[in-house]
């Protein structure tokens, strides 16, 4: 699912900016924040996967020293 997020932030960046170069950036610019919000779901995926993970390590890290 993170890289559908950035396939899809790249795919609209291209559409978008090909539109805005043949018919014009006042009509299409404002869709840039498509581009933005696709961009930003990839980077907060791929930050909270990687706390989900250093969150688990310490879970277990805390069962293992209540066994010890």
């Amino acid at each position: 699912m993170i890289y559908f997020w950035l396939g899809l932030g790249s795919v609209l960046f291209f559409i978008v900016t090909y539109k805005c170069i043949t018919q014009g950036a006042t009509r299409w610019a404002s869709y840039y924040w498509m581009v933005g919000l696709a961009f930003a779901m990839f980077f907060m995926k791929r930050w909270m996967m990687k706390r989900f993970e250093k969150h688990a390590a310490f879970l277990k890290e805390q069962e293992n020293s209540k066994t010890a």
